[in-house]
């Protein structure tokens, strides 16, 4: 074979070598960056919906500690935010959820507090019903990450 096809057909076979490692190295860094940015949009939406369940479920419990459950309809915000959470959470959230739920309307149903246990009661130490939910958020988010 003539050295100067040699040396032609190296420069080609380099060229599309070189041209097929930047092509293979921006397609895996797109991949990457995709699936990441929904990652993250992913980690955002349940910390939003997170959050808005346990704001909703701390107003219930400090409601329920000196009130009946009246009106039922007090319970919707949170239900419907269980149901929300069916629809991308973990099982273990969304049975924490629904043992907050349950925990509420048991307060609901239970003894009312006078306004001196309410003055001496120590929420820091008081039997926290979104305890068991926040750990459950916090491991699938953690999971999420990784």
């Amino acid at each position: 074979m003539d050295p100067a096809v040699i040396s032609a057909l190296s420069a080609v076979f380099g060229s599309v070598v070189g041209g097929s490692a930047s092509i293979a190295t921006a397609w895996f860094s797109q991949t990457t960056q995709a699936r990441r940015e929904s990652v993250r949009n992913e980690i955002q939406k349940r910390e939003g919906l997170y959050g808005e369940f346990i704001s909703e479920c701390s107003k219930l419990v400090i409601d329920a500690l000196d009130h009946t459950l009246s009106k039922p309809e007090v319970l919707v915000n949170v239900y419907a935010l269980e149901n929300r959470m069916r629809l991308t959470s973990s099982n273990a959230v969304v049975d924490a959820a629904r043992a907050v739920i349950q925990r509420i309307v048991e307060l609901y149903f239970g003894p009312n507090k006078t306004i001196d246990e309410l003055r001496t009661l120590d929420l820091s130490s008081y039997d926290d019903p979104l305890k068991v939910f926040s750990d459950a958020c916090r491991n699938e988010l953690s999971a999420l990450r990784y």
